[in-house]
């Protein structure tokens, strides 16, 4: 059996069962005495380990369903599952468990503490959830260990996003949540930002990455296209390219 057939057998068993499931979710937002539908009846679902791809112009609902699924807000209506978490019943007090203790965030702009080493960074994550973790090994792993007493200053832009990429698996998520990842990087040191996102996904771990930059998709296992608050297409791609294949 060749690493191809291997490859592809590992990414049949991933997809045995759904691991997040949304059913006629909607979000609803008063603006003055008018109600907007950020999102409006949306069903979803995704498998664990999946590098899944959410596709849409400005304002179509892709970080209102980011935020959903991170816990950072609560669905109007419809029913949120995460692996056995159904986190639309959740309250407040399990909402923040909840984004403790299985959801890692990359952002954008990094998010990391200016005032603080890469290393004292990474282990902030040891203040609000339980992890076995050490904070050297992870850096090792996305090739930031020799910049372990640095500060954030000292750093590129790409190795900031890796040091936000290691403060968010340094928890083991179960889904790791990413909003526009790449988009404050040029396309090289995006590739490695990326390659180092879609590697999570051999540890089991949803990576999902909402984009402007379609091309993303081609390196996809799954590709969502929302709309005015709709999805507007669920699909699986059955032939991925790898991050080196794609002209960026």
């Amino acid at each position: 059996m060749n690493m191809k057939q291997v490859s592809h057998l590992e990414r049949e068993r991933k997809m045995e069962n759904s691991f997040i499931e949304l059913k006629n979710v909607k979000k609803t937002y008063l603006v003055g005495e008018q109600k907007m539908n950020a999102l409006d009846g949306v069903d979803l679902s995704m498998n664990q380990g999946e590098f899944v791809v959410i596709l849409g112009p400005s304002g179509a609902g892709k970080s209102t369903l980011l935020n959903l699924l991170g816990g950072m807000d609560s669905s109007t209506s419809g029913t949120i599952r995460v692996g056995e978490d159904v986190i639309s019943t959740y309250n407040d007090a399990r909402l923040t468990n909840y984004r403790a203790q299985k959801v890692g965030f990359i952002f954008q702009f990094y998010n990391i503490m200016p005032t603080l080493t890469v290393e004292e960074n990474v282990n902030l994550i040891k203040d609000v959830t339980r992890t076995n973790k050490d904070a050297k090994e992870v850096l090792k792993s996305v090739g930031l260990l020799k910049h372990a007493s640095k500060f954030p200053s000292e750093l590129s832009g790409g190795e900031q996003q890796r040091v936000s990429i290691a403060r968010a698996i340094m928890k083991n998520p179960s889904v790791l949540l990413c909003d526009e990842p790449t988009g404050a990087l040029d396309s090289k040191t995006g590739c490695e930002v990326l390659k180092l996102l879609k590697e999570q996904c051999d540890f089991d771990t949803t990576v999902i990455v909402v984009t402007h930059n379609s091309l993303i998709a081609e390196v996809a296992d799954r590709v969502i296209r929302i709309k005015n608050g709709k999805v507007e297409s669920n699909e699986l791609n059955e032939h991925p390219k790898q991050i080196d294949e794609v002209k960026w």
